[in-house]
This record gives structure tokens, C-alpha cells and sequence, in this order.
């Protein structure tokens, strides 16, 4: 499960007319993780004729634009044949003809819903002069004598504003009042005071109100064409929709073939950057794991009707980094392997962290969260909401189990310690034990993070930055020395002479390797190496320090929950069962999201950074589309 799977590069030598079948028998094995290096051999060539894959890519985008309007079915796979370069022709103009169908029912959806847009935006604009009882189209023409303004008004303001508007002769409605603000209309004489007018206005915070195009009667008769319109579009688009379900009734039968023929016909084109040509014979490359290639060697010899040729090898030093690497297929294992793969993917040859990410991620989650009643809740919503969560759904179930699993160790159910025994403590019965632990449990993560360093670069075939890169041999040596001289100062209250020489001995081994190893001035050697040096001795205590917090949330889990119960006994029966809910789904949300960080925090930056890379290559063979895309 640590180790990656091994693989091998094969070549396979076919009749360029058997390609078609060779591509869907690797699809149908997905096992052939293409590979679209030029080959050596100078006389490969790529395929001249490319006509196949302009058919299939035109016929795919325009299936992919019918589903949008019209439900696709799925194809039928239950015999897998080859799809010549004539049928995915015909099947290309049929699906031309049905999207010119399609496209005039998807602009007539279009047109509605701009239609829909535009009304609902009158009807926004609308509600600005709902109780005004006036015909809008005379408040939008300008006289010689009068001077209107339309718009909204701190409603603090309105008598201030009434005030200095009265002494310019203009009057002020106000008309609505929507929470803080006022719609008002002023009214006045139009002339030199307009200026003035408009300065009040700006101080007393007043912001116009456009009236909209379109709204020139009252908001009685315009609220009234705004329904029949609303009425008009619905009926459009039900009458519309009528049509589209019965185009989907009369070309479901030719839909289902065209998604199968494009099924069939697109192992061809996805293979095609890995094919080579040289007169009648092709060459198809590409990795299959190493487990897989005699299955793979005998669907080709069942399938293909011509002799080929098939030979396979380990990959070469060189081509480490191409080497794809075969992802975790466990099913309990896939909601972990989806996190480990936002860090990145591991080179072929490096351990693939899946497993031991999801053992200590389940840990510490249950440690830092230990509660029966708070993991069963968990674990419950987990499974109840599996649909919508996707297989994800695991992540929440095996979280809240490992919760329910040191819940019994703490004694803890929602927070109550008496309603079962602990099988083992509370973490507030001893927090520097609990504190102890969790540095233990640092050195142990930090240690095997730096074995499987050394590991991986051994595996890569880098030897000397296995022993002096980071994380290296020297630097666990270091690291264990300055960790077996803290358990010596504890006992016995001094570092001790050995400790102190591994440590000292490690450290210079180090400084040596780097100076050599760097090329600069002596000045900025010095500095570079001691600058290093005290990098690396602060980083592996702050790196084992950070830990505690293991320790801390798990007493903080405690002490929230004693909090919530120590309010819950003060009130009376009600407010004691409404504070112990309430309280139980607050620490449930909040902690429950701040523990996941904190771990995700934990396994990236002390344990990923370390031994992962992240920059490997996915395994990702050629296989058949089981489902078309639908609307």
C-alpha cells in the first residue's frame, strides 16, 4: 500500500488499419497510460491524416451543445465495436443537423429569459414609486416653471431638509419609507435657485432616484402590464419546453447511437499524440503497471485481427520523472487520497502517503476531539448526507468514529463524564501527561517523516541528499541527539557528553557539507552556513513544539464543554435543555472545523513538506467515456 506500483513502458508495433481496435482494447483494459514522446527511431512519424480526429472533435462539441438543450442517453457499451472514419461522418452531419434544430429552440430560451431580465429590472425600478399615486411620465417632463427631483433621504434628515427647502419656496413629499431612508419628491420653481437646491440636497444626503424608461403611466396600470407580460413569457416558455421534450422523445434512438459511436471513436483520437507511423505499421507507447501487462497482451491477441508486436521495459533513470504514478484505489482510503492529492502527486519510485496520512490524520482528529456523543453526531451526518458529499462522505464517518473511539478512552458523551467510565482518563485528570504525549507523538511524527525523506531519495537514486539534504540522515541524527539530550536534562538535569557530540558532531558534518556545496565569498559562506545552521536547530524544536497543540485541543474540547454545562446548571429546566443543544452544536461546527485545520495544518507543513514532493505525474489511462455529459 506505502510502495508505488511498478510499471514498465511498452511499445506496441500494429497494422496502422488495426489502430482503431488496438485503442479501444486499451481503453477497455485501462491499463495504457499514454506516452506522446517523440520514439527514437527517425523513421516514426506522426499520423499524417488527421481527418478522424477533426470528425470526432466537431461531432463532440456539437453532442456536448445539444445536451444543453436536449437530455443526452447514456450509450450502450455492450459490445464494443470500431467506429470507422465513414460512420463518425455520417454520425458527425446527423448531430450538425440536429444542433441547427437545437440552436433555434436554445436562442428561443435566450430571448425569453433577456425578456424575463428586463422585466424584472422594471419591476425592481418599480418598486422605487410603488405608493407613488401619480402618473410617472408627468414627474419625467421638464416644465419652464416647476423644478422636480425624485430620490431617497436619511429619514434623521427630513425635517432639516423640509426646513431649508421651505425657505427656497420648495415643498417636500415624502411618499415611502423603506428601514432608515425616506423616498421623497421636492418640488419648486425652477430658476436661479436651482443651483442652491442642489448644494442643500448634496449636505442632507438625498441620492436621486432615475425614473426608468418604459414607466410613463401610473404604477397601478404599468403593474398591471407587467403581470400580463410575466403571463405572456411563462406560457412562451412552457409551450417551448413542450417542444424541446417532444424533439428529446424523437431523436432519443439517434442521440443514444451518436454518444456511443463518439464513446467508441474516442480512445482513437485521446491516442493519437502517442501513435507513430512508418508506412503500413504504427507504434503505439505508453506505461501499464507491470501487474497488469500480461492481461493487457492477451485482450490485444483476442482482439486484434493482425499480428503485432509488444515489448515492454523498466523505466530508465532518466525517465524517472515521466513515470506515472498509479493512485490509491481502496475505497475506505479515496477521501484521503483526494487531500493528500491537493499537496500534489508523488514521483513513480517515491512511498505514496495515502495510508499513513489517513492513519495519523483518523489519531489526532480523535485525540484533539474525543467525544462518543460528537463523533456518533459526526459520523451520523456523514452517512445521512453521502449523496450530496460524494464518496467524501467516508472522511466525515471514519473522522467521527475515531471521535467516538477516544470519546471511550476520555469518558466523555456531549460533554457528560459520568454517564460511562473511562477507559483510560479525562485530559484535564493530567494536561502535562497530556502535554508529554503529544511531544512524543511529535518526535515519532517528525522521525518517520525524516526516514521516509531518506527513503524516497535513496528510492530516486539521490544518495547524498539522503544523507546531508534536509531531513536527511545528519539531520535526523541531530534531531534524535538533541531529543535524547532533552530526555537527559528531564532525568538527570544536565544534556550529557554524548548527546552533546551527536548533536555537535551533526551539526558540523552539516556546516562542512554546505560549505563545500555552496559557491560564494567567504564572508557570505560564513554567514550563509551559521545562518543555516540555527535555521535548522530552531526549525526542528519549533517543528516538534508545534505538536502541543495535540494536547491543547483535546483539553480545550474538555473545557468547552464544561463551560456549556456550568451555564446550562445555572438556568432553569428549559433554558438548561436549550443551552446543552445549542452548546453541544456550537463546539460541534466550530471545534469540529478548527481540529480538521489544525491537522491538515500538521500533516502538510511537518510531515508533507518533509518527504513529499508533490511533483510527480497521475496515473491516467486511456479508457472509455462510461456517461455523455449532460444538461
Amino acid at each position: 500500500m506505502l510502495r508505488p506500483q511498478p510499471m514498465k513502458h511498452v511499445r506496441i508495433l500494429v497494422l496502422r488499419e488495426d489502430l482503431p481496435q488496438a485503442s479501444l482494447t486499451l481503453a477497455d483494459t485501462e491499463s495504457f497510460h499514454p506516452d506522446p514522446r517523440q520514439p527514437r527511431e527517425q523513421q516514426l512519424t506522426p499520423l499524417q491524416d488527421c481527418r478522424y480526429q477533426k470528425e470526432f472533435q466537431q461531432a463532440r462539441s456539437r453532442l456536448d451543445k445539444i445536451a444543453q438543450v436536449v437530455p443526452v442517453p447514456e450509450p450502450d457499451l455492450a459490445e464494443i465495436r470500431v467506429v470507422g472514419l465513414d460512420e463518425l461522418t455520417k454520425t458527425n452531419a446527423w448531430l450538425g443537423e440536429a444542433w441547427t434544430y437545437c440552436l433555434e429552440h436554445q436562442e428561443g430560451f435566450r430571448e425569453l429569459d433577456e425578456a424575463e431580465r428586463l422585466l424584472e429590472e422594471e419591476e425592481a425600478a418599480l418598486a422605487n414609486f410603488a405608493e407613488l399615486r401619480v402618473d410617472l411620465g408627468m414627474l419625467r417632463t421638464r416644465t419652464r416653471f416647476l423644478d422636480f427631483h425624485i430620490g431617497v433621504v436619511p429619514r434623521e434628515n427630513i425635517d432639516r431638509l423640509q426646513g431649508a427647502l421651505g425657505l427656497a419656496g420648495y415643498l417636500l413629499f415624502s411618499y415611502m419609507e423603506r428601514g432608515s431612508n425616506a423616498h421623497v419628491v421636492i418640488v419648486g420653481p425652477a430658476g436661479e435657485k436651482v443651483s442652491e437646491i442642489a448644494s442643500v440636497l448634496a449636505n442632507a444626503g438625498f441620492q436621486a432616484i432615475p425614473l426608468p424608461h418604459g414607466l410613463d403611466d401610473s404604477p397601478e396600470t404599468i403593474r398591471a402590464e407587467q403581470r400580463a407580460r410575466r403571463e405572456r413569457i411563462e406560457r412562451e416558455r412552457a409551450e417551448l419546453h413542450d417542444e424541446v421534450e417532444a424533439c428529446a422523445v424523437e431523436m432519443r434512438a439517434r442521440l443514444a447511437n451518436a454518444a456511443t459511436t463518439l464513446v467508441f471513436a474516442e480512445p482513437f483520437v485521446n491516442l493519437d499524440p502517442a501513435i507513430r507511423s512508418a508506412g503500413h505499421l504504427a507504434c503505439i507507447a505508453g506505461w501499464v503497471p507491470a501487474k497488469a501487462l500480461p492481461e493487457l497482451e492477451q485482450q490485444l491477441a483476442d482482439t486484434l485481427p493482425n499480428p503485432f508486436s509488444l515489448e515492454s521495459r523498466k523505466p530508465r533513470p532518466d525517465e524517472r520523472a515521466l513515470v506515472p504514478s498509479v493512485p490509491v484505489k481502496h475505497r475506505l482510503l479515496q477521501p484521503f487520497a483526494l487531500l493528500v492529492k491537493q499537496y500534489g502527486i508523488p514521483r513513480y519510485g517515491e512511498i505514496d502517503p495515502t495510508l499513513l496520512f489517513t492513519i495519523t490524520f483518523l489519531l489526532m482528529f480523535g485525540t484533539m476531539f474525543g467525544d462518543v456523543g460528537h463523533g456518533a453526531v459526526l459520523a451520523l451526518l456523514a452517512w445521512l448526507f453521502r449523496k450530496p458529499l460524494g464518496r467524501f462522505y467516508l472522511y466525515g464517518v471514519l473522522a467521527g468514529l475515531s471521535s467516538v473511539a477516544f470519546g471511550f478512552l476520555f469518558g466523555s458523551v456531549f460533554g457528560y463524564k459520568d454517564l460511562l467510565p473511562a477507559l483510560w482518563m479525562s485530559p484535564l485528570e493530567d494536561p502535562i501527561l497530556m502535554l508529554q504525549l503529544a511531544l512524543g507523538w511529535g518526535v515519532f511524527f517528525i522521525t518517520l517523516a525524516c526516514g521516509l525523506t531518506i527513503y524516497n531519495r535513496f528510492a530516486i537514486n539521490e544518495p547524498m541528499a539522503a544523507l546531508f539534504g534536509h531531513h536527511g540522515v545528519v539531520n535526523l541524527l541531530f534531531y534524535l541527539g538533541l531529543i535524547w539530550g532533552g530526555l537527559s536534562i528531564a532525568l538527570t538535569g544536565s544534556f550529557g557528553l554524548a548527546q552533546a557530540g551527536l548533536v555537535i558532531c551533526s551539526l558540523l558534518a552539516l556546516a562542512v557539507y554546505n560549505w563545500f556545496h555552496l559557491d560564494a565569498g567567504i564572508g557570505e559562506k560564513i554567514l550563509v552556513v551559521l545562518i543555516e545552521t540555527l535555521e535548522t536547530v530552531i526549525g526542528y524544536i519549533s517543528n516538534t513544539l508545534s505538536f502541543l497543540r495535540v494536547a491543547a485541543f483535546s483539553i480545550n474540547h474538555v473545557a468547552l464543554m464544561i463551560a456549556v454545562l456550568t451555564l446550562a446548571g445555572m438556568l432553569g429546566a428549559v433554558g438548561h435543555v436549550l443551552m446543552v443543544i445549542f452548546g453541544n452544536i456550537f463546539v460541534l461546527v466550530l471545534e469540529g472545523v478548527i481540529v480538521t485545520i489544525q491537522v491538515m495544518r500538521l500533516q502538510y507543513y511537518e510531515g508533507f513538506s518533509r518527504y513529499f514532493s508533490g511533483d510527480g505525474r497521475e496515473f491516467t489511462p486511456l479508457r472509455l467515456r462510461r456517461r455523455p455529459r449532460v444538461a
